[in-house]
Order: C-alpha cells, then sequence, then structure tokens
C-alpha cells in the first residue's frame, strides 16, 4: 500500500498517517522526520541540508528528493509507505513521480483530508503544547485533566504563536494556494480520495480505508 496524504493544518493529517501505518503495516515518512533524523544522524544529506537550515532557507527540492528515495531503499518500505507532507508543488509532483517509475512503483491513492476552515481554526486555537515533553491537548476535544498542567509530565501547557487565529487563517490561505495545482496533478491520474477531516479521529481512518477500498 503505497499512500500520499494530503491536509491543511490542523485537520489531523500526522494523526491519521501514523494510524494507517499501523493499519497496512508499512512505514509513514514525514519530510520534517527525514530532515531531522539525516541531519542528526550526520548523513551527507543530511549535511547539506543543514547548510541551507542554518541560513534560515528551505531545502532545495533535490535534497528532498534524494531522502525520500534513500527511505525507500529501506526494507521496512517494500510493502509500501504513507507519504506525508510531500510533495509539496508541481515540480516536486513531477519528479516523486519519475522516481517511484525508474523504481516501477505507484501510488494507490493520494488521500485529502478536509475539513471547513472555521473547524481548522476552532481546533488550532484550542491546541496546547506542555514546554516540557511536548504533549500536546486541546481545550475543546482532548482537555488536560487539570486546566493547564500536562497529564504526562506535570509541566506547565502553551498555545503556540502559530496557533493563534489570524496565523492559522493565513497558513490556510497558503495552503489551499498551493496544494490545489497538486491535487488537480493527481486527479488526472484518478488518484485523489476526499475525506471529510471535520469527523472524530475513529470516524476519519474508517472512511480512509473505505476511500480507499474502493
Amino acid at each position: 500500500m503505497r499512500l500520499m496524504l494530503l491536509g491543511p493544518p490542523g485537520v489531523g493529517k500526522g494523526t491519521q498517517a501514523k494510524l494507517l501505518a499501523e493499519v497496512y503495516g508499512v512505514p509513514h515518512i514525514s519530510t520534517g522526520d527525514l530532515l531531522r533524523q539525516e541531519v542528526r544522524e550526520g548523513t551527507e544529506l543530511g549535511r547539506r541540508a543543514k547548510e541551507y537550515m542554518d541560513r534560515g532557507a528551505l531545502v532545495p527540492d533535490d535534497l528532498i528528493l534524494a531522502m525520500f528515495e534513500s527511505r525507500l531503499d529501506r526494507e521496512d518500505t517494500r510493502p509500501g509507505f504513507i507519504a506525508d507532507g510531500f510533495p509539496r508543488t508541481i515540480p516536486q509532483a513531477e519528479a516523486f513521480d519519475q522516481m517511484l517509475a525508474r523504481r516501477g512503483l505507484k501510488l494507490d491513492a493520494v488521500v485529502t483530508v478536509e475539513a471547513p476552515v472555521e473547524e481548522l481554526v476552532r481546533r488550532s486555537a484550542g491546541r496546547r503544547v506542555c514546554r516540557h515533553c511536548g504533549a500536546s491537548f486541546n481545550v475543546h476535544y482532548q482537555p488536560p485533566k487539570v486546566e493547564g498542567v500536562c497529564d504526562v509530565c506535570g509541566g506547565p501547557l502553551d498555545r503556540r504563536d502559530d496557533d493563534r487565529e489570524e496565523t492559522v487563517r493565513r497558513r490556510q490561505e497558503v495552503y489551499r494556494a498551493e496544494t490545489a495545482p497538486l491535487i488537480a496533478h493527481y486527479e488526472k491520474q484518478g488518484l485523489v480520495r476526499r475525506v471529510d477531516g471535520s469527523q472524530p479521529v475513529e470516524a476519519v481512518l474508517a472512511a480512509i480505508k473505505r476511500a480507499i477500498a474502493r
């Protein structure tokens, strides 16, 4: 099973990617995680990427693609993968398609998890993150047992600057502008499956599984 998961910030895409990885027994490949791992391990790709990151510049497409291709060389990707966070643009998608074709592989589906902007604003505005251990809660959907206190380590919970309403709305606009062409690209290939992400986590997972099975 080879899936690509798309979705706006706050829709729960990362959560669904992890759950799908367990369901189908394939790795969840997040480009953010890949970058951090390559840098942490001091690989050649990681050192090259770090030069850009240290300057505050975007890591070039060819480096991201090389990291993804290197990840596909590992044995655990033989049954498939859940791609999360890449590609983001049409040039990236075209390069990704070519990379898979060289390996004799193809995507089974591109799942886009969607929700109304107001719902996503509410979710993001309600998110609280532990200052010490990084555990995440939501005052609307998954509140801590004690307000402002982490259930895991007892540390203080904060709201991140990028969870403030004006920032969330701006990120939604950017996502939709950047991703619309990407969705159209994969719609031409008959791969896109749209799922309502405003449902509870379990319902979204079930909907994704049904969409994939179609």
